[in-house]
């Protein structure tokens, strides 16, 4: 993650459903969950990218973080920290940062399953 920092991401079933579908497809012996184009690479931005773009959809992938935020604010009622912390955002003030621990795990779990 950013800074070199770890950051676990709460998945919802849905996305562990998906997980467990692509390992269903994966080559044997690949370590991939979801393989590029070329053999024994992984898929990346600009592959998804360009997918987008053939498919008219008119996004990016990083589009999806705003899109995501813009839910989050309009059609939930969790707090913009959590919010925040699921986007992998610094929140408030250095020192506000300095005695705010919690990765809000649990939080971010239960907007994840939403």
């Amino acid at each position: 993650m950013k800074a070199g920092r770890a950051f676990e991401v709460p998945l919802s079933d849905a996305a562990v459903a998906v997980l467990r579908e692509a390992e269903n497809l994966r080559e044997e012996g690949s370590g991939l969950v979801f393989p590029g184009v070329r053999k024994g690479k992984p898929l990346t931005d600009s592959t998804l990218s360009k997918t987008l773009r053939k498919a008219g959809v008119g996004m990016v992938p990083h589009g999806v973080r705003a899109m995501f935020r813009t839910w989050a604010d309009e059609r939930t009622d969790v707090r913009h920290d959590v919010r925040e912390q699921a986007l992998a955002h610094a929140v408030g003030s250095t020192v506000e940062r300095a005695y705010a621990r919690s990765d809000l795990l649990a939080q971010r779990r239960v907007l994840m399953q939403r």
